[in-house]
């Protein structure tokens, strides 16, 4: 299965994608520092830079589509703008390309708030292109990382697919058992012992080249385990 990365930041999707044994096609990301990750570790797969100057025009045809779309207008943290904001409304070009391309599967990530910021808009949207959709907010640390990081992620599939319904039950039930598992006692006890030293927690970016846009890379990225192992209930339900 081929896929295209929107939005890969460092390739946090597209390295657990592989790793469940999709090929990447194409990779879009504006950051410059994120495309130099890129160009480090996928060489050989052609970039761009801004998702409003790419589509069907430009992009090679892929099975799946995959992104996660800026968060900073959907976070707690910031000011609320949801899909209206300049940033997490990026989304429409994302669901633009979407609806240029025509891929069988587009798999989304944001955070855990745009459950209650924009959730019925992006679901709306897909829908409109028609996808039908399963979601669930996933944690890194279900996977054995040291950290939480609560991601919303969504599987859309189009509802032309021939064997939908299999389809459909495979990938809901794919989700529910990861649904009950909470590994955050452990998780917490491993984060707080490597939040004592920094250093070994990012290995140690203090006072190296590009030390901030590292960390923030890696403060952005989907977790490549995750992606993985949506990677492979995907190909299980043998689209």
């Amino acid at each position: 299965m081929t896929f295209g990365s929107l939005f890969a930041g460092i390739g946090g999707f597209d390295l657990g994608l592989e790793r469940a044994g999709m090929t990447c096609k194409w990779q879009v990301e504006i950051d410059p520092f994120c495309r130099k990750v890129l160009t480090k570790h996928w060489p050989h797969v052609p970039k761009f830079a801004d998702v409003q100057d790419v589509g069907a025009h430009n992009l090679e045809r892929v099975d799946l589509l995959c992104g996660g779309f800026p968060c900073q207008d959907i976070s707690y943290a910031g000011f609320g703008a949801g899909l209206a904001g300049d940033r997490s409304g990026l989304w429409y070009q994302f669901a633009r390309i979407v609806g240029e391309m025509g891929p069988r599967l587009v798999l989304v990530e944001n955070v855990a708030a745009l459950l209650d910021r924009g959730m019925g808009d992006v679901l709306g949207t897909l829908a409109d292109l028609g996808f039908d959709a399963e979601w669930s907010d996933l944690f890194a640390c279900e996977m054995g990382a040291t950290h939480p990081r609560q991601r919303v992620f969504i599987v859309a599939y189009s509802n032309c697919v021939d064997g939908w319904p299999r389809l459909r039950d495979s990938i809901a039930r794919a989700f529910r058992p990861l649904q009950e598992v909470h590994g955050f006692e452990s998780s917490r006890a491993r984060q707080s012992a490597r939040l004592a030293d920094p250093s070994a927690l990012y290995r140690g970016a203090a006072g190296v080249t590009d030390g901030p846009q590292r960390n923030r890379g890696i403060g952005n990225a989907v977790a490549p385990d995750v992606a993985e192992w949506l990677g492979r209930r995907i190909l299980e339900a043998r689209i």
